[in-house]
């Protein structure tokens, strides 16, 4: 898969099993990730370069990207703008 002009794909992180507090939280609880790692990147758009890379980790928001399912593995594909933050 190849995004186009200034979209990025990525693939979020799984959500977590167990609270700090050793507790199991069952499917019904977990809440969507807002993590994830840039698996392709866009050429941009004209007049703007794009800013992530591929292996980037990234914080994006809540609703933030379209769901998309490829081979068995569930993705999201965004704009750039939806990325809140490159994780160092």
């Amino acid at each position: 898969m190849r995004p186009i002009n200034d979209r990025v794909l990525v693939k979020p992180a799984d959500a977590e099993e167990t609270t700090k507090g050793g507790l199991i939280i069952p499917d019904t609880a977990k809440e969507k990730p807002q993590r994830g790692t840039v698996i392709a990147v866009g050429p941009g758009k004209e007049d703007a370069k794009m800013t992530v890379k591929i292996d980037d980790t990234v914080l994006y928001g809540k609703y933030a990207g379209q769901e998309v399912s490829h081979n068995g593995e569930d993705f999201l594909i965004m704009k750039e703008d939806d990325i809140l933050l490159i994780l160092d």
